[in-house]
């Protein structure tokens, strides 16, 4: 599957800001099941764990615990050096895809809000994990996390 990038993320990144402010104090949600079709489309699952610096709890529209990219280099930006991508799983299942919220953490179906989806496995996805089983109560760590911008 490829990255897929919501019709409001593209919209600002063709306007005046960057990736990286955009998705500055994001959140990651990993899912079970198919990614879906569209970055615009509703999640259609409940997420198995919700993704923050240190697992703390995120607070929509404030920066509590939001991660956070590294500047840009050579078209790619990775996740912050020293922080802790980490989260505790809610509940059981097999982790299929995600999705990138920014900071206000729309769900749903919404074309006006910024956030991207990806594929999760253990090796070939855009988010790779040392296992893709999820166990309620346990602790995730996504130890590194890049987005490249294609060249054409």
């Amino acid at each position: 599957m490829a990255l897929r990038l919501s019709t409001g993320l593209r919209n600002m990144l063709l306007g005046t800001a960057s990736f990286k402010d955009i998705m500055q104090n994001g959140v990651i949600r990993i899912f079970p099941g198919v990614q879906p079709a569209t970055a615009d489309d509703g999640e259609g699952a409940t997420p198995l764990l919700e993704i923050t610096v240190s697992s703390g709890t995120f607070t929509p529209g404030t920066p509590t615990n939001g991660l956070n990219f590294a500047a840009p280099a050579s078209g790619a930006c990775a996740k912050a050096a020293g922080e802790v991508w980490s989260g505790a799983a809610t509940t059981s299942g097999t982790a299929g895809w995600f999705r990138f919220y920014a900071n206000d953490r729309t769900t749903g179906a919404d074309a006006g809000h910024a956030r991207f989806d990806g594929s999760v496995s253990t090796s070939g996805a855009q988010l790779n994990m040392s296992s893709t089983a999820i166990t309620a109560g346990a602790t995730t760590t996504i130890d590194s996390f890049v987005v490249t911008m294609p060249a054409s």
